[in-house]
């Protein structure tokens, strides 16, 4: 063995119908297509079939994982842009007010609800985040984590909405079966939208202000205007989850700005692989699930949580989403050396 390890080595290969780019491929067959179709048609399918599998508990976890998805893949558009939050929960949290008010206070329902938070959210995501866009790195990241903890305490000390006892006897969703496929087909438009959005002239700006923002200023492009937009669409998109949560639950209180709704994102990018939004989303599928199965430990079910966590971005610090790819689109093998 060790003659062989000295005159040879492994040697990574891309499979014969992939030329050059991850978006170009030589199709020659059936086989071929099928090839490429498998791995987004598969996923698919699963989170469509698998309300129909997982019934009573586990039913509400796969609407559990939807919503935390939808926090990861804002996270995760938000980072393709250069602007790395660690406040997803002032997202949820305005989400859950706006909604948890008109439910209360109106007697509106989900439908009118449910768009009207998810824009009122993004909007005021927005505002109360543009004044501080021209900060980078870990400046952007404080504001954002500092925020959702002063709204707590402004709430508790006003009284406002609630105020520590929150709002109950909230307007539920009136079908099951609606509200669980309206979380996982909401999940899936968001992962393929942004995926298509990030894609496009307008995603390409977005990443180009991420790598280099003072060249694209200087092409005459405001990229302050353009962070904006993308706090709208990522706090619209959080501020849903947040809203549809208040309806599940039928409660909104000082728990949705909780700092859970920030880490936990976070910590399925990390998973999953961040960049690709395909990660955002495998990662709250594995952790949502298993932070549920490990509650029978108590206090031990975080130990073992974290230990996971840990040791998954150790060994995949690429993230377990770019592995999967990396394996199903190439292959190794021995070469001679010399």
């Amino acid at each position: 063995m060790t003659g062989i390890d000295a005159t040879y080595r492994k040697k990574r290969l891309d499979r014969g119908i992939k030329v050059r780019s991850d978006s170009v491929f030589a199709i020659s067959s059936y086989r071929e297509i099928l090839y490429l179709v498998l791995p987004r048609v598969v996923p698919v399918i699963t989170l469509l079939v698998l309300p129909l599998i997982l019934k009573g508990y586990w039913g509400k976890v796969l609407v559990f994982a939807c919503m935390y998805g939808l926090l990861a893949l804002s996270w995760d558009f938000l980072a393709s842009c250069g602007l790395f939050s660690l406040g997803q929960s002032l997202f949820f949290g305005f989400g859950a007010y706006v909604a948890g008010t008109l439910s209360y206070y109106l007697h509106l329902t989900p439908a009118i609800t449910l768009p009207i938070a998810t824009l009122g959210g993004g909007l005021l995501s927005a505002a109360l985040l543009s004044p501080v866009v021209r900060l980078r790195g870990v400046y952007f990241a404080m504001v954002t984590l500092m925020l959702p903890m002063l709204l707590m305490k402004m709430i508790e000390a006003t009284g406002l909405v609630g105020g520590s006892h929150g709002l109950s006897a909230l307007v539920p969703f009136h079908n099951e079966w609606i509200s669980t496929y309206m979380a996982v087909v909401t999940f899936l438009v968001c992962l393929f939208g942004f995926r298509r959005l990030i894609n496009e002239d307008y995603g390409l700006v977005l990443k180009a202000i991420r790598d280099d923002d003072r060249a694209v200023m200087s092409a005459a492009i405001n990229i302050y205007w353009r962070k904006i937009q993308a706090l709208f669409i990522a706090g619209a998109v959080g501020s849903f989850a947040g809203a549809f949560m208040t309806h599940h639950y039928q409660f909104v209180g000082m728990s949705a700005f909780a700092l859970d709704y920030s880490i936990l994102p976070v910590a399925a990018a990390a998973l999953g692989g961040p960049g690709t939004f395909a990660g955002a989303a495998l990662g709250s599928m594995i952790l949502v699930p298993l932070s549920e199965s490990l509650r029978a430990l108590g206090g031990l079910r975080i130990a073992l949580y974290c230990g996971v966590l840990i040791g998954s971005v150790i060994l995949l610090p690429e993230g377990i989403f770019h592995y999967m790819e990396r394996k199903y689109h190439q292959f190794e093998t021995f070469v001679k050396v010399g």
